[in-house]
């Protein structure tokens, strides 16, 4: 997307001078750099349609002096987040970087390999392993890890091996407890708000460049290919349970309720190699992040990180992750993992200690001090969460989204507050007229505050939607953080072109195929619009004959309840044949073609239930009303 950018303000260029950054330190290139063995030239990747699913070529402008368009700590890490290729971590396990948003990794067993987070889709994964094998053989794999829930460790596993070899025995895949259901749930209840999201927080829709997007801390960008999910052969479920995979010993860690819901960290002691998963990492890490999540536990995730220190760094040369570059040697390991843990840590102390005095989550954030051993660390710097948003997040698992205020228990959703501030300061013209100001002295929150009620107000207003770009982009180009940049420029650009949508889907069909029956019909339920279905009463059986299980759905008082069936009269029966949850979920779509799908009883008691379904949207309006 081409858009005619501003220039960066002075306020912005004089902020960037004053940053205080310590530039000289030059460690993390000297580590990003260690072990590599060689690039992907070019590196874009394509679908069989021939559409580009990756290209880290679009980054080649990162280079030299940040411009004064990105903040130059951000500048900086996407300097190195940017670099790509065959890394060698130790003899025995190698990595290739930059080829999504994530990290792949393999570790070299007896006879083949393992493989260690395929990425988020099929073709960056297989043109990953493509460049392993140019530069290693032709080895084969043999087991498939997934570090945690998330799509961006799992979504390319079709690259790497296929359900025939899975199914087969001849690769093993092995998972935290749990992950399945997290990684199905995450991607399938709230999918359609989070994708839509997430397209502003990496901005997917934006040009690479110094005024655009420029990466997103934690890595470049997700790849945009197949995502797929073969479900896990070995629950790994207890800290200290040990496997033996093609020679390899591994030692696992459970890691619950961290960066992700079902995570884990592992250990090799014959490479004397730790993996964090994406634990501990080079940035603070979101604790809520902007795409949606469930609130994560940052006072767990530093026990865990303790915990780590005192299982592995004794024995550990070398500490690696899912996204970034690893640490090298015992005492800098400790170091990191150590100044990682008080960074998590310490955002959960002092914001309960502060919450205890009175103080709400934004003004928690806005007087939150990080100490200065965290703050001079380059990789406890803010490129994907930020103190801002974390703080905030701590608050919300404690407190709530309500401050305890009680003029704010209450208030006007955004257009009809909107609208009342715009009247009461004289007008939208007014409003502009004051915005314009705030934006000259260089005051970009409060003007994108103004601007943002001018919008919610008439959405037509030109020069507020005008105003309102430009005091984005201006907000974007003072970001030390990615998403946050992401988001501004992506707001800046929907109210100058128009709403862009949703960039990709991570919903594919062999995610949904792994729904379990209940699944599905929560999705169902989290789907009925309730004010058309307050009059309805209908019961319908369903039986899935591969699974001879029996369900009763009962859509009452606007709300869908299933349970095991019991022996009662329903209005209709539906009998599910074949491969049951496919053919429920085509049922679930409106396909009764299906040969599969038999209907006795009421035959218009299904169409009723899905006639009550609203179907998610994915372009729903974001900067504007």
């Amino acid at each position: 997307m081409r858009v005619e950018h501003k220039p960066p303000s002075a306020f912005v260029e004089s902020a960037h001078q004053e940053s205080g950054l310590p530039i000289d330190d030059t460690t993390d290139f000297t580590d990003a750099d260690r072990g590599y063995i060689a690039a992907l030239s070019p590196c874009v990747v394509k679908a069989a349609d021939g559409r580009v699913v990756w290209d880290n070529d679009a980054y080649a402008f990162l280079s030299g002096d940040p411009p004064t368009s990105v903040h130059p700590s951000l500048w900086r890490q996407s300097m190195l987040t940017a670099k790509q290729g065959l890394y060698e971590v130790v003899p025995g396990i190698y990595q290739v970087r930059g080829l999504d948003l994530s990290n792949i990794s393999f570790v070299e067993g007896d006879t083949g390999i393992i493989v260690i987070d395929p990425l988020v889709s099929t073709e960056v994964a297989a043109a990953a392993l493509a460049l392993y094998r140019t530069h290693r053989g032709d080895r084969s794999v043999v087991a498939v890890i997934y570090t945690h829930s998330h799509v961006d460790h799992f979504g390319g596993v079709l690259g790497v091996t296929s359900q025939a070899d899975v199914d087969a025995g001849r690769v093993a895949v092995l998972a935290p407890e749990g992950f399945t259901g997290h990684a199905v749930q995450e991607n399938v209840y709230a999918g359609t708000a989070m994708a839509r999201r997430a397209t502003y927080m990496y901005g997917t829709m934006l040009e690479r460049g110094p005024q655009g997007q420029v990466g997103c801390g934690l890595g470049q960008a997700p790849s945009t290919g197949e995502v797929a999910l073969i479900v896990p052969t070995v629950d790994i479920r207890a800290t200290g349970e040990t496997h033996t995979i093609d020679g390899v010993d591994i030692e696992f860690q459970m890691a619950p309720g961290t960066e992700a819901p079902a995570e884990m960290h592992f250990y090799f002691p014959q490479f004397r190699a730790l993996c964090m998963a994406e634990n501990a990492t080079h940035n603070l890490h979101n604790l809520l992040t902007l795409r949606g999540a469930l609130v994560r536990d940052p006072h767990v995730w530093s026990g865990y990180l303790t915990e780590a220190i005192d299982l592995f760094a004794e024995r550990a040369d070398v500490v690696f992750a899912s996204h970034h570059w690893p640490t090298w040697g015992r005492d800098r390991i400790v170091a990191f993992l150590s100044l990682q843990r008080d960074l998590y840590a310490y955002l959960h102390d002092q914001t309960l200690r502060l919450l205890n005095q009175g103080y709400t989550g934004a003004e928690i954030a806005e007087m939150f001090e990080m100490p200065p051993a965290l703050d001079k660390a380059w990789h406890t710097h803010g490129y994907y969460g930020s103190v801002s948003h974390n703080v905030k997040a701590i608050y919300q698992r404690y407190m709530g989204w309500f401050d305890g205020n009680p003029a704010r228990l209450w208030p006007h959703p955004p257009e009809a507050l909107a609208s009342r501030y715009v009247d009461a300061m004289g007008g939208v013209d007014r409003v502009v007229e004051l915005a314009r100001q705030a934006f000259d002295s260089g005051d970009f929150r409060w003007a994108a505050t103004l601007l943002d009620h001018a919008v919610f107000t008439d959405s037509a207003h030109g020069d507020a939607c005008q105003l309102y770009a430009d005091t984005l982009e201006q907000l974007a180009y003072g970001a030390e953080n990615a998403t946050w940049r992401n988001f501004f420029l992506s707001g800046a650009a929907e109210l100058r072109d128009g709403n862009f949508g949703t960039a990709t889907q991570t919903t594919s069909q062999s995610l949904l195929s792994q729904l379990t029956p209940e699944q599905i019909f929560d999705t169902l339920a989290i789907s009925v619009n309730g004010p058309r279905a307050w009059d309805l009463d209908l019961a319908l059986d369903i039986t899935l004959t591969d699974l001879d299980t029996n369900y009763r759905l009962t859509l009452r008082n606007g709300v869908l309840v299933y349970r095991k069936l019991p022996a009662d009269s329903a209005t209709a029966s539906v009998t599910v044949r074949l491969d049951t949850k496919d053919r429920l979920l085509a049922a679930a779509a409106g396909d009764f073609s299906s040969p599969g799908l038999e209907l006795s009883g009421d035959q218009t008691a299904l169409q009723t239930l899905l006639g009550v379904l609203d179907r998610p949207d994915p372009a729903f309006n974001i900067v504007t009303p």
